[in-house]
């Protein structure tokens, strides 16, 4: 396993500061037939796509007609992706979801959180907020697979079942989008319960290159190019307000595709360069996270002067105390090497 330096974080003075901490991790940028262009570490480095997963795991429901069955405009397909931070938009977008499939928040398996929103924009969170499982940031997704079930005449109580046949059906598009193995796919279980995947980085990498190319001639490309569009015309919601996904599909508008997962994964597809990129933190750190996958979008040529787009937050971070006192920085040491 070779994994490289991405990210250091620094304390001292301004000018004069010491590394502190090191973040490892590698990086993988294919073209949509899986060649690796470009690397950090071990571009094939096995890896939980968590929430990366998302808009595949959304796949059997779009390709059997889901949208159309149920009346869906793009910006509830647009919920089946996200990673939301519970704000109304979001909750009420979850709502109508489920209720045109016949379904209530307690068909839900995702369990509930404190909403992200609060950390986000830096407010405390309501002593009086009334948390359900529409909060949860899975929630749009698991509306998705209850809807599945609805439409096909499933199950509800074992949806998240491996071998429930939506899951099953899951398995099998993310086998195909990801160029992978079935069989062979490493299983875990997610944050919100549902079966996830591992797969090498550089895969992961050509599902989104392909996402955002929707290939028409694969089993799954109409339904890609549905979700690629929904998601890219309504990234507010597949992210929310001050988060990372928000600001890079809001820096390339309709050329972009990006979805973080926990834990340090973060993906994008790029449509214009006919890439996919996907990066791990391999301690999970998702404030290198950030910083990492701007330096590599700099890297590629693929932005110029991201201080002067929604990335600014991320390029070169500065670390301040209780007191508002400058302590460090969060600064990138990545370096992308091409494919030979």
């Amino acid at each position: 396993m070779k994994l490289a330096p991405l990210v250091e974080v620094t304390r001292g003075a301004q000018g004069s500061d010491t590394v502190e901490c090191v973040h490892y991790g590698a990086v993988a940028v294919v073209d949509t037939h899986g060649r690796i262009q470009y690397a950090a570490g071990d571009p094939d480095f096995l890896t939980f796509t968590r929430s990366t997963l998302k808009p595949f795991q959304a796949l059997p429901f779009v390709h059997g007609g889901g949208p159309a069955h149920f009346s869906l405009d793009s910006s509830e397909l647009a919920m089946l992706c996200a990673s939301h931070s519970g704000e109304t938009m979001h909750v009420q977008a979850v709502a109508r979801l489920l209720d045109k499939s016949g379904c209530d928040e307690h068909h839900l398996q995702c369990g509930c959180h404190v909403p992200t929103y609060y950390a986000s924009v830096g407010e405390p969170v309501p002593a009086d907020l009334q948390l359900t499982q529409l909060h949860h940031n899975c929630s749009g997704k698991h509306a998705g697979f209850l809807a599945y079930c609805v439409q096909h005449g499933l199950p509800l109580e074992t949806y998240l079942d491996p071998a429930h046949t939506l899951q099953r059906e899951i398995r099998r598009a993310v086998a195909d989008v990801t160029a992978v193995d079935g069989e062979a796919l490493p299983m875990g279980i997610d944050g919100c319960s549902a079966p996830n995947y591992a797969l090498p980085l550089s895969h992961l990498a050509a599902a989104y290159a392909r996402l955002a190319q929707a290939e028409p001639q694969s089993r799954y490309g109409a339904g890609l190019a549905e979700l690629y569009a929904a998601m890219t015309g309504h990234p507010e919601l597949v992210s929310g307000t001050n988060r990372n996904d928000l600001a890079f599909m809001r820096t390339m508008p309709g050329d972009w595709v990006a979805k973080i997962g926990a834990d340090g994964v973060q993906a994008l597809g790029i449509r214009s360069a006919g890439l996919g990129i996907a990066i791990k933190t391999v301690d999970g750190n998702m404030r290198a996270l950030y910083t990492a996958a701007v330096e590599v979008l700099v890297q590629l040529g693929l932005v110029k002067d991201p201080m002067q787009t929604p990335l600014a937050p991320w390029v070169r971070p500065q670390l301040t105390n209780a007191r508002g006192l400058r302590t460090g920085e969060v600064r990138p040491v990545l370096a992308l090497r091409r494919a030979a």
